[in-house]
């Protein structure tokens, strides 16, 4: 009788551990999803104080997951979105201006462009590097550093713009660096104000 119940405990222990398991793991299957939509629609609900919030969307929904819902990694995901941007379209004039066809004019602008997006590259890691210490007594000082270097490195962006205003370049070549700083640009709006919005729910 003792054996009978000690096999028929164990069966029962055995069977309940594995509901046991098994609710847990649908539940935590069902978990995701709502983990996912609400990580997203923060992001979304987020961008809606950008100039462009369906850049800001389109940049950074793909990394929700580790956003999560917090304001300070999402500025931070802009922030770095806009710096790699930067480089890209940095390695890109370089390219583009040593190629051949160009004219000394048109490589001027270039080398200044280049110029300015590097300063911008140089603002915008220092304010990385600032973000990663964003706490304690001195936050509000922080936060203003980050936020004027932010400043300083659109107003880059806008001068790089200007430079090919009228014409200064060929129209193929100057609609496509054209386009790539404006995104530059953009992408880094889209950052100030996500900061902007981080620095008003510390104040």
């Amino acid at each position: 009788m003792e054996g009978s119940c000690n096999n028929r405990c164990h069966f029962l222990s055995v069977f309940l551990i594995l509901v046991a398991f098994t609710t847990f793991m649908e539940f935590a299957s069902a978990a995701r999803p709502v983990t996912r939509r609400t990580n997203t629609e923060f992001i979304r609900t987020s961008c809606k104080s950008t100039t462009y919030p369906n850049l800001c969307f389109s940049s950074l929904s793909s990394h929700a997951s580790a956003i999560g819902v917090s304001a300070h990694l999402m500025a931070h995901a802009a922030l770095t979105i806009s710096l790699e941007t930067a480089q890209s379209t940095s390695a890109m004039m370089m390219k583009v201006a040593h190629g051949q066809g160009m004219t000394k004019r048109e490589v001027g602008a270039m080398s200044d462009c280049v110029e300015e997006l590097g300063d911008t590259v140089s603002e915008l890691r220092k304010s990385l590097g600032e973000m990663k210490q964003l706490r304690g007594r001195d936050f509000d000082l922080k936060m203003n550093d980050i936020q004027t270097w932010i400043s300083a490195a659109l107003t880059n962006e806008d001068t790089c713009t200007e430079g090919f205003g009228g014409k200064v370049m060929n129209g193929k070549v100057k609609t496509v660096v054209r386009g790539k700083i404006l995104e530059v640009a953009h992408m880094t709006s889209n950052a100030l104000a996500l900061i902007n919005s981080l620095a008003s729910l510390h104040g």
